[in-house]
């Protein structure tokens, strides 16, 4: 599998061209863009040089000539998608997704996998527990960037006479900056306005109207209910 990677500020129409063509050539192919907002950016820096909006009516002609049968997929990722005008954005991209950060289990598996598969070693001293608790707000590309920065070819040759500990990732997380609670809605605000985003809410509204309508009605049914009995009782005391 052929894999491109492409910086959108970085490219012009003809190199877009290329890639296309290499890539049905050598099929099954990923193209990754790489800032993929800037292709669609609302107002471009006054610093920025490079014209990324260059490609904005090559880029959807590109995707459109795409065959049904042609095994080719686009994967673009952005670190500030409200950058980019939605409905631009959306013209190329089918798929909308919003990785939300991981939760403690899947913080917790993610460090046991990485220091495994990097070459480390599960001790007593190494409390991934805590490691998971404290790493609330990361990415797994932050972890990731962690356990890289611990786990070198000559500290993994020092396992066996000095056992990790959860403090050695510490530093190397405190260099980065968390995704922070604001953030994370200023993603959930935007994503909302995307086709995507708008079907789910539709979804869900549907969803919480279906279920207070059918309380309702069971809260009916039991008044009736209740109604009959009374009426059976006084009949009988007369």
């Amino acid at each position: 599998q052929e894999k491109s990677q492409i910086e959108s500020s970085g490219i012009n129409a003809e190199y877009g061209h290329l890639v296309m063509k290499v890539g049905k050539l050598l099929q099954p192919t990923v193209i990754y863009i790489g800032n993929a907002e800037k292709t669609f950016i609302k107002k471009v820096p006054k610093n920025d040089m490079s014209d990324p909006k260059r490609l904005k009516k090559e880029l959807p002609k590109i995707i459109k000539k795409m065959a049904p049968e042609d095994r080719i997929l686009f994967v673009g990722t952005s670190l500030t998608p409200w950058d980019a005008d939605v409905k631009g954005l959306c013209s190329c991209y089918q798929k909308i997704v919003l990785i939300p950060r991981p939760d403690y289990a899947s913080r917790y598996l993610l460090f046991k996998e990485l220091i495994l598969r990097s070459g480390g070693r599960l001790a007593p001293t190494l409390d991934l527990s805590s490691l998971a608790k404290i790493s609330d707000g990361y990415t797994p590309g932050h972890i990731i960037t962690a356990v890289k920065h611990v786990l070198t070819e000559r500290r993994v040759q020092q396992l066996h006479r000095k056992p990790l500990t959860a403090l050695e990732f510490v530093t190397p997380l405190a260099r980065i900056d968390p995704i922070y609670k604001e953030e994370e809605e200023q993603f959930k605000k935007w994503y909302s306005k995307t086709p995507l985003g708008k079907k789910r809410a539709k979804l869900k509204a549907e969803e919480e109207e279906g279920d207070g309508g059918g309380k309702g009605k069971s809260a009916k049914g039991g008044k009736k209910k209740g109604k009959g009995k009374k009426k059976g009782k006084g009949k009988k005391k007369k």
